[in-house]
């Protein structure tokens, strides 16, 4: 998948008015006005002085009409909202605006850009002083803080001749509709870091251990320590020495992300939701099962499912799973894990890994979400992925100060026992959970789908 094809298409269109009256009065028309008033003094005196002022006024209205008429709309003014790099959550980026002059007249423009406060706090204001046939660029910052479709408003535009008496209101139709996809960078960052960790140790280990997975690698001699049943009798016949075959984790297996958008989800971890969070392990962990080989699928569920890709590879299959993670939304009901369970039941009818990105209700009873996660396990390897409470866990083990401060203390202790006791319960139930830093997520769910790879438990 090309990082190109992430960035958002320019939006070219040419100015035109923007209101029922689109034009007004520039400051020098007022101070022109202003320098009129030189006549009041003397009409005090002689009358003819009024006149004269007024002949003043009208001129200063007329010099406004022929300065309003010299500047230029439509074709000959023209703007594009160009992208630079694709808008990723959290990460800066840069947005340009360039106004194309086609008249013969040097103009002054100030544009101003509708952006939601979802891409930047304030409106950018850019000032812009483009000669006549001729463009200019400028360019703004942008730093999206949520994840999804962000709608951009037309540009406005207050253009001014070099006279600066009169100006004119003008908008450019470039609405448009931009994605704000996951931190791509920080989750390639570190599952490159992952991997390249991984495969120093697997190689260390491979010098002493064969057998890792079930693909047939390659052919090396006889080591102590080596398993009986790996030792190619044929070539040993033939070579008169022991010679054993080297394994590889086995690739082309079904992979299943189950990401859940439910109100748990909805907690904020700093400036990030714990739902920004999980996705972006799971474009980390994603993207690095496909280049093991191995099919990846997506299910993506609140109270209705949102997004159902089949296990796929290759780059058209990454950028519809990028598409989708981008565009998960944050529920404010609890989530239908049961319906979530049975459709990749229904789904997947070989084994195959689930990683099950979601988070456990303290309740009295059972979470749907644990009993749903076992309905998975006897068929299925299931890789349950929470975070850890890590504010609950400070709580639950500082020393209280005051009497409401221990009985708060209690309160917490009783819920995170609660939860070990049913994440315990859920292992105990042949499934593999992990609970994971806020930071560092996609590092260490990727560090357990290796791990499953190497013991082949799928």
């Amino acid at each position: 998948m090309s990082v190109r094809s992430l960035v958002p298409g320019p939006a070219t269109a040419a100015a035109i008015g923007s209101r029922r009256l689109p034009f007004a009065f520039a400051p020098r028309f007022f101070l022109l006005l202003a320098a009129g008033l030189i006549f009041a003094v003397p009409a005090w005196i002689d009358s003819r002085a009024i006149v004269a002022l007024a002949a003043w006024n009208l001129a200063v209205v007329a010099i406004w009409i022929v300065d309003l008429r010299r500047i230029p709309a439509g074709p000959s003014l023209a703007v594009t909202r160009a992208w630079t790099t694709p808008l990723a959550l959290g990460v800066p980026s840069r947005v340009g605006v360039e106004v194309h002059n086609h008249s013969g007249l040097p103009l002054r423009v100030d544009v101003i850009d509708d952006v939601p406060e979802a891409l930047r706090r304030d409106l950018p204001n850019l000032a812009v002083a483009v000669d006549a046939g001729a463009s200019l660029r400028r360019e703004y910052d942008i730093a999206p803080a949520q994840r999804g479709d962000a709608k951009i408003g037309p540009l406005s535009l207050r253009v001014r001749s070099p006279w600066a008496i009169a100006e004119r209101w003008l908008s450019a139709a470039t609405e448009q509709t931009v994605r704000v996809f996951p931190d791509m960078p920080e989750a390639r960052r570190q599952s490159m870091f992952l991997l390249r960790s991984r495969q120093v140790a697997l190689e260390k280990r491979r010098a002493r251990v064969v057998g890792l997975g079930r693909d047939f690698e390659s052919l090396r001699d006889y080591q102590p320590g080596d398993e009986i049943r790996n030792i190619c009798w044929t070539v040993t016949a033939r070579r008169a020495k022991l010679v054993t075959r080297v394994y590889q984790p086995e690739r082309s297996q079904a992979v299943w992300i189950l990401v859940d958008g439910g109100r748990l989800l909805r907690a904020r971890i700093g400036d990030r939701t714990k739902l920004d969070a999980m996705v972006n392990a799971a474009l980390g962990l994603a993207e690095v099962a496909l280049a093991a080989g191995d099919r990846v699928g997506l299910l993506t569920y609140g109270r209705r499912m949102h997004a159902r890709l089949a296990p796929g590879r290759g780059g058209p299959h990454l950028r519809a799973l990028v598409d989708a993670l981008a565009t998960v939304p944050a529920e404010r009901a609890e989530a239908d894990h049961a319906g979530a369970a049975a459709a990749v039941l229904a789904m997947q009818k070989q084994r195959a890994l689930i990683v099950w990105l979601t988070e456990v209700a303290e309740t009295a009873g059972v979470p749907d979400v644990i009993d749903s996660a076992g309905r998975l396990s006897p068929q299925h390897v299931v890789l349950f992925g929470v975070t850890r409470p890590l504010e609950m866990m400070a709580i639950a083990e500082a020393a209280p100060a005051t009497e409401e401060e221990m009985y708060r203390m209690l309160a917490v202790q009783e819920m995170v026992e609660r939860r070990e006791v049913l994440l315990k319960g859920l292992q105990q139930r042949g499934a593999l959970v992990v609970e994971t830093d806020p930071g560092e997520a996609t590092a260490q769910l990727i560090d357990q789908y290796l791990g499953v790879k190497e013991r082949n438990l799928i």
